[in-house]
């Protein structure tokens, strides 16, 4: 029935301007439609589609999560670029953290061996 995922999809207040702040961590723009980007980072084979929108509820909001081989330097960058970030969390498994985008959509970093 299904052939793959697609795209994980996010819906931000400006799409120009969330464009440029994803492009700024290193997404690359795949696809550019009316009202929305479709982006890539690494070499994962599915994008990130951010499209212009109103969102009205956060709650159970589905987010996506990103793996760095790195999560020290990762999270440090991400300071830097003024980028709202939580504490590093490690549960015996995994190490990760969630991060915010300039609407406020979770995202997340892992790292795991």
């Amino acid at each position: 029935m299904f052939e793959r995922l697609d795209t994980i999809c996010l819906t931000v207040s400006n799409v120009e301007q969330s464009s440029n702040w994803y492009q700024a961590l290193g997404f690359t723009v795949a696809f550019h439609g009316e009202g929305y980007r479709v982006l890539t980072v690494g070499n994962s084979e599915v994008p990130l589609t951010i499209e212009e929108g109103t969102s009205t509820s956060r709650v159970n909001q589905a987010y996506p999560i990103f793996f760095t081989k790195d999560i020290k330097n990762t999270y440090k960058k991400l300071q830097e670029k003024g980028v709202e970030v939580t504490e590093i969390h490690e549960d015996g498994d995994n190490t990760f953290f969630d991060f915010y985008d300039l609407d406020k959509n979770r995202l997340q970093v892992c790292f795991w061996e």
